[in-house]
């Protein structure tokens, strides 16, 4: 059996407060290679919450988040960086492009800043990521020059620059029509099955949710069941 691509045990997070607020309560769950997994739940039930956990984009009050086996959660907030740069991408609902740049040079900037590749390796890495999410020509439009979902598909092929293990979005699809919906999650599904990539989606549409291998449904920042599908 694959080994997760990344695991939890007692994963929480908690606000300060009188009295505390708990985002993420004791969560426990294995993010397997290959998959497309779902998180799905009511506003407000911590699905954004797990994910910038999983993406060491926030920290938890308590529990681990291992990858490889290592704990990653007492990591310095640059050392977290330096994971999150390696063997992370992100695709959110809006999409922040930069828009002084080039769709071109918003696939580079991830990939100069590496520093794996220098120079024209670096132009020919970022044309094969826009062909591969179908933008071969596109390369050189500013963001406002294309469409929404031209728009989040630059995104995702930013998100690829740095070939990560993981994907993770948050709903990745919300500011789009079903049409681009479909394609963006056509894309998370290839990203899955044929580059073996663990790809994590937080989603309030349940037609994307049918779509993944595993289900993870929440409720008051607890998960309360995964399900696999399929």
């Amino acid at each position: 059996m694959t080994a997760p691509a990344l695991t939890t045990s007692g994963l929480t997070r908690t606000l300060p407060g009188d009295p505390p607020v708990t985002l993420v309560h004791d969560v426990d769950l294995a993010i397997q290679p290959g998959k497309f997994t779902a998180i799905v739940g009511p506003s407000g039930c911590g699905k954004s919450s797990l994910l910038y956990l999983l993406g060491l984009i926030d920290r938890p009050t308590s529990g681990q988040l291992l990858l490889d086996g290592q704990d990653l959660t007492p990591l310095s907030g640059d050392g977290r960086a330096q994971i999150r740069l390696r063997h992370f991408g992100f695709v959110f609902q809006f999409h922040f492009l930069l828009p002084e740049f080039t769709t071109l040079e918003n696939v580079e900037l991830p990939l100069r800043r590496l520093g794996k590749l220098t120079g024209n390796a670096v132009t020919r890495r970022a044309n094969e990521l826009l062909a591969s999410v179908g933008l071969a020509g596109k390369e050189h439009k500013p963001p406002d020059k294309l469409s929404g979902g031209e728009r989040q598909r630059v995104a995702i092929a930013r998100a690829l620059a740095n070939d990560p293990r993981l994907i993770l979005g948050d709903e990745p699809t919300g500011n789009l029509d079903s049409t681009n919906s479909a394609r963006v999650v056509d894309l998370f599904v290839a990203l899955a099955h044929e580059q073996g990539r663990a790809v994590v989606c937080v989603t309030h549409d349940m037609g994307i949710a049918e779509r993944a291998d595993v289900r993870v449904s929440m409720l008051d920042g607890r998960v309360v069941e995964v399900k696999e599908q399929g």
